[in-house]
Protein backbone atom coordinates (compact mmCIF):
# COMPACT_ATOMS: atom_id res chain seq x y z
CA UNK A 1 0.00 0.00 0.00
CA UNK A 2 2.82 2.36 0.91
CA UNK A 3 4.66 1.45 -2.28
CA UNK A 4 1.67 2.27 -4.47
CA UNK A 5 1.21 5.62 -2.72
CA UNK A 6 4.86 6.42 -3.30
CA UNK A 7 4.59 5.57 -6.99
CA UNK A 8 1.55 7.81 -7.35
CA UNK A 9 3.36 10.68 -5.66
CA UNK A 10 6.43 10.24 -7.86
CA UNK A 11 4.24 10.12 -11.00
CA UNK A 12 2.45 13.35 -10.04
CA UNK A 13 5.76 15.04 -9.33
CA UNK A 14 7.17 13.99 -12.71
CA UNK A 15 4.07 15.25 -14.54
CA UNK A 16 4.32 18.59 -12.73
CA UNK A 17 8.00 18.99 -13.57
CA UNK A 18 7.38 18.00 -17.19
CA UNK A 19 4.60 20.59 -17.52
CA UNK A 20 6.87 23.30 -16.14
CA UNK A 21 9.61 22.34 -18.58
CA UNK A 22 7.20 22.37 -21.54
CA UNK A 23 5.77 25.73 -20.47
CA UNK A 24 9.24 27.21 -20.20
CA UNK A 25 10.15 25.78 -23.59
CA UNK A 26 6.99 27.22 -25.14
CA UNK A 27 7.68 30.61 -23.60
CA UNK A 28 11.23 30.64 -24.92
CA UNK A 29 9.98 29.79 -28.41
CA UNK A 30 7.40 32.58 -28.43
CA UNK A 31 9.74 35.18 -26.93
CA UNK A 32 13.29 34.91 -28.17
CA UNK A 33 14.61 38.29 -26.99
CA UNK A 34 13.94 41.09 -24.53
CA UNK A 35 13.42 43.60 -27.36
CA UNK A 36 10.58 43.60 -29.85
CA UNK A 37 8.87 45.43 -32.66
CA UNK A 38 5.20 45.93 -31.89
CA UNK A 39 2.15 46.90 -33.92
CA UNK A 40 -1.60 47.02 -33.36
CA UNK A 41 -4.33 45.37 -35.42
CA UNK A 42 -7.95 46.36 -34.80
CA UNK A 43 -9.53 44.58 -37.78
CA UNK A 44 -8.79 42.46 -40.83
CA UNK A 45 -8.75 45.50 -43.13
CA UNK A 46 -5.27 46.40 -41.78
CA UNK A 47 -3.99 42.81 -41.98
CA UNK A 48 -2.13 43.31 -45.27
CA UNK A 49 -0.42 46.39 -43.84
CA UNK A 50 0.87 44.39 -40.86
CA UNK A 51 2.09 41.59 -43.14
CA UNK A 52 4.04 44.03 -45.33
CA UNK A 53 5.44 45.78 -42.24
CA UNK A 54 6.72 42.47 -40.88
CA UNK A 55 8.24 41.53 -44.23
CA UNK A 56 10.02 44.89 -44.43
CA UNK A 57 11.48 44.42 -40.92
CA UNK A 58 12.79 40.94 -41.72
CA UNK A 59 14.18 42.10 -45.09
CA UNK A 60 16.45 44.57 -43.24
CA UNK A 61 18.10 41.68 -41.38
CA UNK A 62 16.56 42.25 -37.95
CA UNK A 63 15.97 39.20 -35.75
CA UNK A 64 14.09 40.96 -32.93
CA UNK A 65 10.69 39.65 -31.91
CA UNK A 66 7.69 40.95 -33.84
CA UNK A 67 4.59 41.23 -31.68
CA UNK A 68 1.11 41.96 -33.03
CA UNK A 69 -1.44 43.11 -30.45
CA UNK A 70 -4.80 42.11 -31.96
CA UNK A 71 -8.26 43.02 -30.72
CA UNK A 72 -11.46 41.00 -30.72
CA UNK A 73 -12.33 42.37 -34.17
CA UNK A 74 -9.56 40.33 -35.81
CA UNK A 75 -10.52 36.95 -37.26
CA UNK A 76 -8.89 33.64 -36.38
CA UNK A 77 -7.69 33.30 -39.97
CA UNK A 78 -5.85 36.63 -39.68
CA UNK A 79 -4.11 35.57 -36.47
CA UNK A 80 -3.03 32.26 -38.03
CA UNK A 81 -1.67 34.09 -41.07
CA UNK A 82 0.31 36.51 -38.89
CA UNK A 83 1.74 33.63 -36.89
CA UNK A 84 2.72 31.92 -40.13
CA UNK A 85 4.48 35.15 -41.15
CA UNK A 86 6.52 35.07 -37.94
CA UNK A 87 4.52 37.41 -35.71
CA UNK A 88 3.88 36.69 -32.04
CA UNK A 89 0.15 37.33 -31.70
CA UNK A 90 -1.26 38.56 -28.40
CA UNK A 91 -4.99 39.01 -27.92
CA UNK A 92 -5.94 42.19 -26.07
CA UNK A 93 -9.13 44.00 -25.13
CA UNK A 94 -9.76 47.52 -26.38
CA UNK A 95 -9.40 50.55 -24.13
CA UNK A 96 -12.44 52.76 -24.52
CA UNK A 97 -11.78 56.32 -25.61
CA UNK A 98 -12.82 58.58 -22.70
CA UNK A 99 -13.47 61.58 -24.96
CA UNK A 100 -17.16 62.06 -25.65
CA UNK A 101 -16.58 64.33 -28.65
CA UNK A 102 -14.42 62.31 -31.03
CA UNK A 103 -14.55 60.69 -34.49
CA UNK A 104 -16.15 57.25 -34.41
CA UNK A 105 -12.99 55.69 -35.85
CA UNK A 106 -11.13 56.79 -32.68
CA UNK A 107 -13.26 54.61 -30.39
CA UNK A 108 -10.47 52.19 -29.40
CA UNK A 109 -7.27 54.08 -30.26
CA UNK A 110 -6.32 54.48 -26.60
CA UNK A 111 -5.48 50.76 -26.77
CA UNK A 112 -2.10 51.85 -28.12
CA UNK A 113 -1.19 52.87 -24.57
CA UNK A 114 -0.98 49.17 -23.68
CA UNK A 115 2.47 49.03 -25.25
CA UNK A 116 3.69 50.88 -22.14
CA UNK A 117 2.63 47.83 -20.10
CA UNK A 118 4.50 45.19 -22.15
CA UNK A 119 6.82 44.49 -19.24
CA UNK A 120 7.87 41.10 -20.66
CA UNK A 121 10.22 43.14 -22.84
CA UNK A 122 12.94 45.54 -21.80
CA UNK A 123 12.40 47.77 -24.85
CA UNK A 124 9.82 47.88 -27.64
CA UNK A 125 9.68 49.82 -30.89
CA UNK A 126 6.10 50.56 -31.87
CA UNK A 127 5.21 50.96 -35.58
CA UNK A 128 1.80 51.78 -37.03
CA UNK A 129 0.42 49.28 -39.54
CA UNK A 130 0.69 51.93 -42.28
CA UNK A 131 4.46 52.23 -41.94
CA UNK A 132 7.22 50.38 -43.75
CA UNK A 133 10.87 49.87 -42.80
CA UNK A 134 13.30 50.50 -45.66
CA UNK A 135 16.57 50.27 -43.72
CA UNK A 136 17.55 48.50 -40.49
CA UNK A 137 16.33 50.38 -37.40
CA UNK A 138 17.65 48.11 -34.64
CA UNK A 139 19.61 51.12 -33.40
CA UNK A 140 16.33 52.50 -32.04
CA UNK A 141 16.63 50.05 -29.15
CA UNK A 142 19.46 52.27 -27.88
CA UNK A 143 16.87 54.88 -26.97
CA UNK A 144 16.87 55.23 -23.17
CA UNK A 145 13.22 55.62 -22.11
CA UNK A 146 10.89 57.25 -24.64
CA UNK A 147 11.50 58.36 -28.22
CA UNK A 148 9.13 59.72 -30.86
CA UNK A 149 9.18 61.97 -33.88
CA UNK A 150 8.24 65.65 -33.68
CA UNK A 151 6.00 66.71 -36.54
CA UNK A 152 4.68 70.08 -37.67
CA UNK A 153 3.01 72.36 -35.10
CA UNK A 154 5.40 71.03 -32.43
CA UNK A 155 3.38 67.82 -31.99
CA UNK A 156 4.79 64.35 -31.48
CA UNK A 157 3.55 61.65 -33.82
CA UNK A 158 2.66 58.32 -32.24
CA UNK A 159 3.14 56.32 -35.46
CA UNK A 160 6.73 55.42 -34.53
CA UNK A 161 7.74 55.27 -30.86
CA UNK A 162 10.40 53.66 -28.71
CA UNK A 163 9.09 52.71 -25.27
CA UNK A 164 10.67 51.28 -22.15
CA UNK A 165 7.67 49.42 -20.70
CA UNK A 166 6.80 50.23 -17.11
CA UNK A 167 3.78 49.19 -15.11
CA UNK A 168 4.08 52.35 -13.03
CA UNK A 169 3.98 54.61 -16.11
CA UNK A 170 1.07 52.68 -17.58
CA UNK A 171 -0.95 52.96 -14.36
CA UNK A 172 -0.16 56.67 -14.19
CA UNK A 173 -1.44 57.09 -17.75
CA UNK A 174 -4.63 55.19 -16.94
CA UNK A 175 -5.25 57.50 -14.02
CA UNK A 176 -4.96 60.56 -16.26
CA UNK A 177 -6.78 59.50 -19.45
CA UNK A 178 -9.97 61.24 -18.31
CA UNK A 179 -8.31 64.43 -17.16
CA UNK A 180 -5.58 65.21 -19.69
CA UNK A 181 -6.87 66.86 -22.89
CA UNK A 182 -6.38 65.34 -26.34
CA UNK A 183 -6.27 67.73 -29.29
CA UNK A 184 -6.96 64.85 -31.72
CA UNK A 185 -9.54 63.09 -29.56
CA UNK A 186 -7.25 60.04 -29.61
CA UNK A 187 -4.06 58.57 -28.21
CA UNK A 188 -1.73 60.97 -30.05
CA UNK A 189 -3.32 64.02 -28.46
CA UNK A 190 -3.17 62.37 -25.04
CA UNK A 191 0.53 61.53 -25.41
CA UNK A 192 1.25 65.14 -26.38
CA UNK A 193 -0.40 66.23 -23.15
CA UNK A 194 1.30 63.53 -21.07
CA UNK A 195 4.74 64.35 -22.53
CA UNK A 196 4.09 68.08 -22.59
CA UNK A 197 7.80 68.93 -22.52
CA UNK A 198 8.60 66.72 -25.51
CA UNK A 199 9.32 69.61 -27.96
CA UNK A 200 12.30 70.53 -25.75
CA UNK A 201 13.79 67.03 -25.86
CA UNK A 202 17.19 66.47 -27.46
CA UNK A 203 17.52 64.65 -30.76
CA UNK A 204 18.24 60.94 -30.46
CA UNK A 205 21.83 60.17 -31.52
CA UNK A 206 22.35 56.41 -31.86
CA UNK A 207 26.03 56.65 -32.76
CA UNK A 208 27.26 58.27 -29.55
CA UNK A 209 30.08 56.41 -27.83
CA UNK A 210 29.44 54.63 -24.50
CA UNK A 211 31.81 57.09 -22.78
CA UNK A 212 29.71 60.07 -23.85
CA UNK A 213 26.50 58.33 -22.80
CA UNK A 214 27.92 57.57 -19.34
CA UNK A 215 29.11 61.13 -18.91
CA UNK A 216 25.63 62.66 -19.07
CA UNK A 217 22.37 61.90 -17.26
CA UNK A 218 19.93 59.56 -18.97
CA UNK A 219 17.26 61.66 -20.72
CA UNK A 220 13.59 61.04 -19.97
CA UNK A 221 12.70 61.45 -23.65
CA UNK A 222 14.40 61.98 -27.01
CA UNK A 223 13.27 63.15 -30.42
CA UNK A 224 13.62 60.94 -33.47
CA UNK A 225 14.76 62.52 -36.71
CA UNK A 226 12.58 62.52 -39.82
CA UNK A 227 14.60 59.55 -41.09
CA UNK A 228 12.70 57.32 -38.66
CA UNK A 229 9.25 58.64 -39.53
CA UNK A 230 9.20 60.07 -43.06
CA UNK A 231 5.75 61.54 -43.65
CA UNK A 232 4.32 60.83 -47.11
CA UNK A 233 1.93 63.75 -46.66
CA UNK A 234 4.83 66.19 -46.43
CA UNK A 235 6.50 64.48 -49.38
CA UNK A 236 3.49 65.09 -51.58
CA UNK A 237 3.44 68.81 -50.76
CA UNK A 238 6.98 69.33 -52.06
CA UNK A 239 7.19 66.26 -54.35
CA UNK A 240 10.42 65.31 -52.59
CA UNK A 241 11.70 64.17 -49.23
CA UNK A 242 13.03 66.80 -46.86
CA UNK A 243 16.03 64.56 -46.17
CA UNK A 244 18.34 62.39 -48.25
CA UNK A 245 16.12 59.63 -49.65
CA UNK A 246 18.93 57.08 -49.49
CA UNK A 247 19.11 57.56 -45.70
CA UNK A 248 15.41 56.98 -45.00
CA UNK A 249 14.64 54.33 -42.38
CA UNK A 250 10.84 54.34 -41.99
CA UNK A 251 8.15 55.65 -44.37
CA UNK A 252 4.79 56.54 -42.84
CA UNK A 253 1.74 56.68 -45.14
CA UNK A 254 -0.23 59.32 -43.25
CA UNK A 255 -2.58 60.69 -45.92
CA UNK A 256 -5.86 59.82 -44.21
CA UNK A 257 -7.88 57.34 -46.31
CA UNK A 258 -5.12 56.92 -48.91
CA UNK A 259 -3.59 53.77 -47.45
CA UNK A 260 -0.93 51.91 -49.46
CA UNK A 261 -2.88 48.63 -49.58
CA UNK A 262 -5.80 50.25 -51.45
CA UNK A 263 -5.21 49.72 -55.17
CA UNK A 264 -6.09 53.28 -56.24
CA UNK A 265 -3.47 54.87 -53.95
CA UNK A 266 -0.64 53.60 -56.14
CA UNK A 267 -1.95 55.69 -59.03
CA UNK A 268 -1.85 58.86 -56.90
CA UNK A 269 1.18 58.61 -54.60
CA UNK A 270 4.60 57.68 -55.97
CA UNK A 271 6.08 56.49 -52.61
CA UNK A 272 3.49 53.71 -52.55
CA UNK A 273 5.63 51.94 -55.16
CA UNK A 274 8.11 51.09 -52.38
CA UNK A 275 5.34 49.51 -50.31
CA UNK A 276 4.03 47.55 -53.30
CA UNK A 277 7.51 46.19 -54.02
CA UNK A 278 7.68 44.72 -50.51
CA UNK A 279 4.17 43.33 -50.92
CA UNK A 280 5.25 41.47 -54.06
CA UNK A 281 7.90 39.68 -51.98
CA UNK A 282 5.44 38.31 -49.41
CA UNK A 283 5.68 34.54 -49.18
CA UNK A 284 2.94 31.93 -49.36
CA UNK A 285 2.73 31.58 -45.57
CA UNK A 286 -0.71 30.04 -45.94
CA UNK A 287 -2.09 28.66 -49.24
CA UNK A 288 -2.98 31.46 -51.63
CA UNK A 289 -1.44 34.31 -49.60
CA UNK A 290 1.76 34.92 -51.57
CA UNK A 291 2.36 38.45 -52.88
CA UNK A 292 -0.25 39.75 -50.46
CA UNK A 293 -3.13 37.90 -52.08
CA UNK A 294 -6.34 36.95 -50.31
CA UNK A 295 -7.86 33.59 -51.38
CA UNK A 296 -11.38 34.98 -50.99
CA UNK A 297 -10.55 38.08 -53.03
CA UNK A 298 -8.97 35.90 -55.73
CA UNK A 299 -12.28 34.10 -56.24
CA UNK A 300 -14.15 37.42 -56.32
CA UNK A 301 -11.69 38.84 -58.86
CA UNK A 302 -12.17 35.88 -61.22
CA UNK A 303 -15.94 36.20 -61.01
CA UNK A 304 -15.81 39.96 -61.53
CA UNK A 305 -13.52 39.56 -64.53
CA UNK A 306 -15.75 37.02 -66.30
CA UNK A 307 -19.24 38.22 -65.40
CA UNK A 308 -19.26 41.45 -67.49
CA UNK A 309 -17.90 39.60 -70.51
CA UNK A 310 -20.61 36.96 -70.28
CA UNK A 311 -23.28 39.63 -69.80
CA UNK A 312 -22.11 41.71 -72.77
CA UNK A 313 -21.87 38.67 -75.05
CA UNK A 314 -25.37 37.59 -74.06
CA UNK A 315 -26.82 41.07 -74.55
CA UNK A 316 -25.11 41.78 -77.87
CA UNK A 317 -25.14 38.32 -79.45
CA UNK A 318 -28.06 39.06 -81.75
CA UNK A 319 -26.74 42.42 -82.87
CA UNK A 320 -23.31 40.87 -83.51
CA UNK A 321 -24.88 38.28 -85.81
CA UNK A 322 -26.80 40.98 -87.68
CA UNK A 323 -23.77 43.17 -88.27
CA UNK A 324 -21.20 40.44 -88.93
CA UNK A 325 -21.47 40.97 -92.65
CA UNK A 326 -20.26 44.51 -92.27
CA UNK A 327 -16.91 43.45 -90.81
CA UNK A 328 -15.64 42.46 -94.28
CA UNK A 329 -16.14 45.96 -95.73
CA UNK A 330 -13.40 48.50 -96.04
CA UNK A 331 -13.24 50.40 -92.76
CA UNK A 332 -10.71 52.86 -94.10
CA UNK A 333 -13.01 54.32 -96.74
CA UNK A 334 -15.97 54.37 -94.37
CA UNK A 335 -14.01 56.14 -91.63
CA UNK A 336 -12.62 58.72 -94.05
CA UNK A 337 -16.11 59.42 -95.33
CA UNK A 338 -17.37 59.63 -91.77
CA UNK A 339 -14.64 62.08 -90.75
CA UNK A 340 -15.45 64.27 -93.75
CA UNK A 341 -19.17 64.28 -92.88
CA UNK A 342 -18.42 65.10 -89.23
CA UNK A 343 -16.24 68.00 -90.34
CA UNK A 344 -19.05 69.55 -92.36
CA UNK A 345 -21.52 68.78 -89.58
CA UNK A 346 -19.45 70.74 -87.03
CA UNK A 347 -18.77 73.50 -89.54
CA UNK A 348 -22.44 74.02 -90.31
CA UNK A 349 -24.45 76.28 -88.00
CA UNK A 350 -28.15 75.90 -87.21
CA UNK A 351 -28.66 72.64 -89.11
CA UNK A 352 -28.20 69.08 -87.92
CA UNK A 353 -27.63 66.40 -90.56
CA UNK A 354 -27.17 63.05 -88.86
CA UNK A 355 -25.15 60.38 -90.54
CA UNK A 356 -27.31 57.46 -91.38
CA UNK A 357 -30.16 59.62 -92.67
CA UNK A 358 -30.07 61.27 -96.06
CA UNK A 359 -31.13 64.89 -96.31
CA UNK A 360 -34.17 63.87 -98.37
CA UNK A 361 -35.33 61.35 -95.79
CA UNK A 362 -34.72 63.79 -92.91
CA UNK A 363 -36.92 66.38 -94.63
CA UNK A 364 -39.70 63.83 -95.08
CA UNK A 365 -39.46 62.79 -91.44
CA UNK A 366 -39.48 66.34 -90.16
CA UNK A 367 -42.66 67.07 -92.15
CA UNK A 368 -44.56 64.63 -90.01
CA UNK A 369 -42.41 64.24 -86.87
CA UNK A 370 -40.54 66.75 -84.76
CA UNK A 371 -37.66 65.73 -82.48
CA UNK A 372 -38.63 66.75 -78.93
CA UNK A 373 -36.69 69.83 -77.89
CA UNK A 374 -36.06 68.39 -74.44
CA UNK A 375 -34.58 65.11 -75.74
CA UNK A 376 -31.01 66.42 -75.78
CA UNK A 377 -31.11 67.84 -72.26
CA UNK A 378 -32.67 64.73 -70.77
CA UNK A 379 -30.14 62.53 -72.57
CA UNK A 380 -27.21 64.53 -71.18
CA UNK A 381 -28.64 64.27 -67.66
CA UNK A 382 -29.22 60.52 -67.97
CA UNK A 383 -25.73 60.02 -69.39
CA UNK A 384 -24.01 61.66 -66.43
CA UNK A 385 -26.25 59.94 -63.90
CA UNK A 386 -25.39 56.62 -65.55
CA UNK A 387 -21.66 57.47 -65.45
CA UNK A 388 -21.70 58.47 -61.78
CA UNK A 389 -23.73 55.39 -60.87
CA UNK A 390 -21.31 53.16 -62.78
CA UNK A 391 -18.30 54.67 -60.99
CA UNK A 392 -19.92 54.35 -57.56
CA UNK A 393 -21.03 50.76 -58.09
CA UNK A 394 -17.63 49.77 -59.50
CA UNK A 395 -15.89 51.16 -56.40
CA UNK A 396 -18.22 49.13 -54.21
CA UNK A 397 -17.86 45.93 -56.24
CA UNK A 398 -14.08 45.83 -56.80
CA UNK A 399 -12.10 44.64 -53.72
CA UNK A 400 -9.94 47.46 -52.41
CA UNK A 401 -6.82 45.42 -51.60
CA UNK A 402 -6.13 43.84 -54.97
CA UNK A 403 -2.99 44.83 -56.85
CA UNK A 404 -3.04 48.26 -58.55
CA UNK A 405 -3.28 46.92 -62.11
CA UNK A 406 -5.96 44.38 -61.19
CA UNK A 407 -8.02 47.06 -59.48
CA UNK A 408 -7.68 49.49 -62.38
CA UNK A 409 -8.64 46.95 -65.05
CA UNK A 410 -11.60 45.63 -63.04
CA UNK A 411 -12.71 49.18 -62.36
CA UNK A 412 -12.77 50.07 -66.06
CA UNK A 413 -14.42 46.79 -66.99
CA UNK A 414 -17.27 47.31 -64.56
CA UNK A 415 -17.67 51.03 -65.26
CA UNK A 416 -18.02 50.34 -68.99
CA UNK A 417 -20.36 47.41 -68.37
CA UNK A 418 -22.69 49.24 -65.98
CA UNK A 419 -22.66 52.39 -68.10
CA UNK A 420 -23.44 50.36 -71.21
CA UNK A 421 -26.37 48.67 -69.49
CA UNK A 422 -27.78 51.91 -68.04
CA UNK A 423 -27.26 54.36 -70.89
CA UNK A 424 -27.68 51.66 -73.53
CA UNK A 425 -31.00 50.77 -71.95
CA UNK A 426 -31.99 54.42 -72.08
CA UNK A 427 -31.10 54.65 -75.79
CA UNK A 428 -33.13 51.51 -76.44
CA UNK A 429 -36.06 53.18 -74.70
CA UNK A 430 -35.64 56.24 -76.95
CA UNK A 431 -35.58 53.94 -79.98
CA UNK A 432 -38.83 52.30 -78.85
CA UNK A 433 -40.31 55.73 -78.25
CA UNK A 434 -39.52 56.85 -81.79
CA UNK A 435 -40.86 53.59 -83.17
CA UNK A 436 -44.12 53.95 -81.24
CA UNK A 437 -44.57 57.50 -82.53
CA UNK A 438 -44.14 56.27 -86.10
CA UNK A 439 -46.61 53.45 -85.53
CA UNK A 440 -49.21 55.75 -83.96
CA UNK A 441 -48.95 58.24 -86.80
CA UNK A 442 -50.01 55.57 -89.30
CA UNK A 443 -49.14 55.50 -92.97
CA UNK A 444 -47.87 58.49 -94.88
CA UNK A 445 -49.66 60.00 -97.84
CA UNK A 446 -49.36 58.22 -101.15
CA UNK A 447 -47.25 61.04 -102.51
CA UNK A 448 -44.91 60.82 -99.59
CA UNK A 449 -44.73 57.06 -99.94
CA UNK A 450 -43.81 57.27 -103.60
CA UNK A 451 -41.27 59.93 -102.80
CA UNK A 452 -39.80 57.80 -100.05
CA UNK A 453 -39.59 54.70 -102.20
CA UNK A 454 -38.04 56.62 -105.08
CA UNK A 455 -35.33 57.63 -102.65
CA UNK A 456 -35.01 54.21 -101.09
CA UNK A 457 -31.35 53.95 -101.90
CA UNK A 458 -30.70 57.12 -99.89
CA UNK A 459 -32.85 56.54 -96.86
CA UNK A 460 -30.72 54.89 -94.18
CA UNK A 461 -27.11 54.05 -94.70
CA UNK A 462 -26.85 51.52 -91.89
CA UNK A 463 -23.10 51.02 -92.08
CA UNK A 464 -22.42 54.77 -91.77
CA UNK A 465 -24.88 55.03 -88.91
CA UNK A 466 -23.11 52.19 -87.12
CA UNK A 467 -19.77 53.94 -87.61
CA UNK A 468 -21.19 57.15 -86.13
CA UNK A 469 -22.43 55.29 -83.09
CA UNK A 470 -19.10 53.55 -82.64
CA UNK A 471 -17.29 56.88 -83.05
CA UNK A 472 -19.16 58.33 -80.08
CA UNK A 473 -18.90 55.18 -77.96
CA UNK A 474 -15.19 54.60 -78.58
CA UNK A 475 -14.50 58.31 -78.15
CA UNK A 476 -16.03 58.27 -74.67
CA UNK A 477 -14.20 55.04 -73.79
CA UNK A 478 -10.80 56.29 -74.95
CA UNK A 479 -11.17 59.62 -73.15
CA UNK A 480 -12.35 57.81 -70.01
CA UNK A 481 -9.11 55.82 -70.04
CA UNK A 482 -6.78 58.68 -70.99
CA UNK A 483 -8.19 61.33 -68.62
CA UNK A 484 -7.16 59.71 -65.30
CA UNK A 485 -4.03 57.97 -66.61
CA UNK A 486 -2.54 60.93 -68.49
CA UNK A 487 -0.22 61.95 -65.58
CA UNK A 488 1.17 58.41 -65.41
CA UNK A 489 1.64 58.32 -69.18
CA UNK A 490 3.58 61.61 -69.02
CA UNK A 491 5.59 60.46 -65.99
CA UNK A 492 4.35 63.23 -63.69
CA UNK A 493 4.78 62.45 -59.98
CA UNK A 494 3.73 65.72 -58.29
CA UNK A 495 0.35 65.17 -56.62
CA UNK A 496 -1.21 68.54 -57.41
CA UNK A 497 0.02 68.52 -61.00
CA UNK A 498 -1.37 65.01 -61.37
CA UNK A 499 -4.72 66.11 -60.02
CA UNK A 500 -4.68 69.18 -62.27
CA UNK A 501 -4.11 67.08 -65.39
CA UNK A 502 -6.84 64.68 -64.29
CA UNK A 503 -9.24 67.61 -63.93
CA UNK A 504 -8.35 68.91 -67.41
CA UNK A 505 -8.80 65.45 -68.89
CA UNK A 506 -12.08 65.11 -67.01
CA UNK A 507 -13.38 68.38 -68.45
CA UNK A 508 -12.55 67.21 -71.98
CA UNK A 509 -14.35 63.95 -71.26
CA UNK A 510 -17.39 65.80 -69.89
CA UNK A 511 -17.55 68.01 -72.99
CA UNK A 512 -17.38 65.03 -75.33
CA UNK A 513 -19.94 63.07 -73.30
CA UNK A 514 -22.31 66.04 -73.47
CA UNK A 515 -22.03 66.18 -77.25
CA UNK A 516 -22.13 62.40 -77.74
CA UNK A 517 -25.06 61.66 -75.41
CA UNK A 518 -27.29 64.21 -77.14
CA UNK A 519 -26.50 62.96 -80.63
CA UNK A 520 -26.75 59.28 -79.72
CA UNK A 521 -30.22 59.88 -78.32
CA UNK A 522 -31.33 61.72 -81.46
CA UNK A 523 -29.91 58.98 -83.69
CA UNK A 524 -31.77 56.36 -81.65
CA UNK A 525 -34.98 58.37 -81.92
CA UNK A 526 -34.65 58.72 -85.71
CA UNK A 527 -33.87 55.03 -86.03
CA UNK A 528 -37.12 54.31 -84.26
CA UNK A 529 -38.98 56.55 -86.69
CA UNK A 530 -37.42 54.86 -89.69
CA UNK A 531 -38.27 51.40 -88.40
CA UNK A 532 -41.80 51.99 -89.79
CA UNK A 533 -40.35 51.17 -93.22
CA UNK A 534 -40.28 47.52 -92.26
CA UNK A 535 -43.91 47.67 -91.15
CA UNK A 536 -44.93 49.46 -94.32
CA UNK A 537 -43.05 46.96 -96.48
CA UNK A 538 -44.89 44.02 -94.96
CA UNK A 539 -48.22 45.85 -95.40
CA UNK A 540 -47.50 46.48 -99.09
CA UNK A 541 -46.72 42.80 -99.64
CA UNK A 542 -50.09 41.84 -98.20
CA UNK A 543 -51.84 44.36 -100.48
CA UNK A 544 -50.15 42.89 -103.55
CA UNK A 545 -51.61 39.52 -102.69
Amino acid sequence: MMKSSGLIFITIALVFVLNRVLAASSSSESQSSDEAYVTLLYGDEFLLGVRVLGKSIRDTGSNRDMVALVSDGVSEYATKLLEADGWIVERISLLENPNQVRPSRFWGVYTKLKIFNMTDYRKVVYLDADTIVVKNIDDLFKCIKFCANLKHSERLNSGVMVVEPSEAIFNDMMSKVRTLPSYTGGDQGFLNSYYSNFPNAHVFEPNLSPEVLRSRPAPEMERLSTLYNADVGLYMLANKWMVDESELRVIHYTLGPLKPWDWWTSWLLKPVDIWQNVRERLEDSLPGTGRGRNPYDDIIVKILALLPLVALIACNYESCIQTRWYCSTSWRSVLCDQARQLYYKIKSVGTVNYTGLSSLNTVNLNRQFKIPVYLGGISIFVCFIAALTAIALAFVIVPSQVTPWTGLLLMYEWIFTIFNLLFGGYLHFIYKWGKSMATQAGSLSSDSESLDYSAKDHQWQAPSCDVTTWFYVLGMAILAVVAPTLPCILGITALFLRLGLMVVGGLVLVAFMTYASEHLAIISFLRGLESRDGVRGSRDKSMLK
